[in-house]
């Protein structure tokens, strides 16, 4: 046990950001693998990716806009009794017509990714058992081989397309947030710093809490075998004779008990810290949400800013957060 300990431990004294960051060798293998299975839903997904970074941004300008439109037809109104409907509907027919082809793009990312999760996965698996019919009888009977294939089988079919989406999901935050700097930085430079550095006590959390996770998961995979051994001996017509025969039933649903015991114990310790370590750290993204919330009302209030863009900023600001949250 002290020895699956310093395993889990591992990454607590390996968590140097060039590791870190050499994960991305593997999407570009896994973009690679995804290229090759179809092309035409990959360019597909990376247009609808770049479109979906950019019309957040848009949308928000476009409210600053309706918002500015309405406060001005205000004053309009109150001096001549005329109200000035022609921009207003202009602006927010075109928020409209923004919302609904974001809401097109994000149906058309999830059909993409149906369709590429059923070829990708029918690709690996093929790949796999090609793989297999290579192999010699010694090499089944290496254990550590034979945890390796079973993990391929098991994720065959969810983990290279994940893998690629989170790259994709990466890719469209970074524009999303590059937008938002961009109207950020008509307020002040300061608020994009805030908006990244608020990102970073969770970053540093979920990285530490994901290096262990990975690592548990590592650990498992001979105990999660056992487990599913147990349970096709237990349940499958072929072997019921046998275990009948020597009275095999309660010491084999003993040790399937004793196991999921022993993993869900890891796994429940692992979540409890995270879940915890993970609200203190968004406790400290949301002070430095409401600390900007007030700086840029207070500047509304002092005439510094009109009330659209104070409308614009609080929304890209808040959104600009959530981009940044998953980008890390």
């Amino acid at each position: 046990m002290a020895a699956v300990k310093d395993s889990v431990a591992g990454p607590r004294n390996r968590a140097e950001l060039p590791a870190f960051f050499s994960v991305f060798q593997y999407s570009r293998s896994a973009i690679a693998l995804v290229w090759s299975t179809s092309p035409v839903l990959t360019l597909w997904l990376a247009g609808l990716t770049v479109i979906a970074g950019l019309l957040p941004a848009a949308i928000a300008w476009v409210g600053k806009l309706i918002v500015d439109t309405v406060v001005a037809g205000i004053g309009i109104y109150q001096q001549s009794g005329e109200a000035e409907l022609d921009q207003l509907l202009y602006w927010v027919a075109l928020e409209a017509l923004l919302v609904v082809l974001l809401a097109a793009v994000q149906r058309g990312t999830g059909a993409c990714e149906s369709l590429l999760r059923a070829q990708l996965g029918q690709r690996v698996n093929v790949l796999i058992l090609e793989k297999a019919l290579t192999l010699r009888l010694a090499d089944f009977e290496n254990s550590e081989l034979y945890d390796k294939l079973t993990r391929a089988r098991r994720e065959a079919s969810t983990r290279p397309l994940s893998l690629v989406m989170r790259t994709f999901l990466l890719a469209q935050n970074l524009i999303l947030l590059g937008s938002f700097a961009l109207l950020l930085l008509q307020f002040s430079p300061w608020a994009v710093v805030i908006l990244l550095v608020a990102g970073l006590p969770a970053f540093f959390s979920e990285t530490y809490f994901s290096g262990e996770a990975f690592q548990l998961f590592r650990w498992r995979s001979p105990e999660t075998r056992r487990r599913m051994y147990m349970e096709t001996v237990l349940a499958r017509e072929d072997y019921a004779k046998e275990v009948q025969l020597f009275d095999l039933g309660p010491e084999f649903l003993k040790r399937y008990r004793e196991i999921f015991e022993k993993l869900y114990g890891e796994e429940r310790r692992l979540t409890i810290r995270r879940d915890l370590w993970g609200f203190g750290m968004g406790f400290v993204g949301s002070l430095a949400f409401y600390g900007a919330y007030a700086w840029i009302a207070v500047s509304a209030l002092l005439s510094r800013i009109t009330l659209g863009e104070m409308t614009m900023y609080l929304v890209v600001f808040k959104q600009g957060q959530t981009a940044v949250e998953p980008i890390l």
